[in-house]
């Protein structure tokens, strides 16, 4: 048998187009978390930009949020719900202009599969409202190897009382 270009890009197409339906279908599964509010009380609670990361999975643009930025000593709380999430401990800076995070506090985080831009990635939310954060990946610093790159709309930070 024969195997040409056309056949080749043909299966290809195939393949990315199954598994962004696996994706889409996977993502629609509905999970139930401890802090929930209907869409206008999330509207009503978030800024606009908040509202499309944590409720619609958006991403903000890199290099925006001034908590990329962020050096002081405390802790990135959930902008939707106030879960504590990261210590600034555990913040590096990755370069990516996101704020980073290579762990998370224990039981903050959740994760699936995420197919939105057609190849599996890692999609990060906040165990008790399930607001969208971000994304991990696996080219972060020691002990961990993870970067928890998070949408810097998404937190919020408060600094530890001196």
């Amino acid at each position: 048998m024969r195997i040409d270009r056309r056949t080749l890009l043909g299966a290809g197409m195939a393949t990315a187009v199954t598994a962004v339906i696996a994706g889409r279908a996977f993502s629609a599964q509905k999970q139930s978390y401890a802090f929930t509010l209907s869409d206008a009380e999330w509207r009503t609670r978030l800024s606009p930009a908040a509202y499309a990361v944590l409720r619609q999975a958006a991403t903000e643009r890199a290099f925006t949020s001034p908590l990329d930025k962020e050096h002081r000593t405390g802790t990135f709380l959930c902008a939707g719900c106030d879960l504590p999430l990261f210590s600034s401990l555990a913040k590096f800076d990755s370069g990516t202009g996101w704020p980073s995070f290579w762990r998370p506090l224990p039981r903050a985080v959740g994760t699936k599969t995420d197919y939105k831009i057609g190849v599996p990635r890692t999609a990060v939310h906040c165990s008790r409202c399930g607001g969208h954060l971000g994304h991990v990946f696996d080219d972060g610093p020691p002990p961990t190897g993870k970067r928890y790159c998070m949408n810097g709309v998404a937190l919020r930070f408060v600094p530890k009382k001196a």
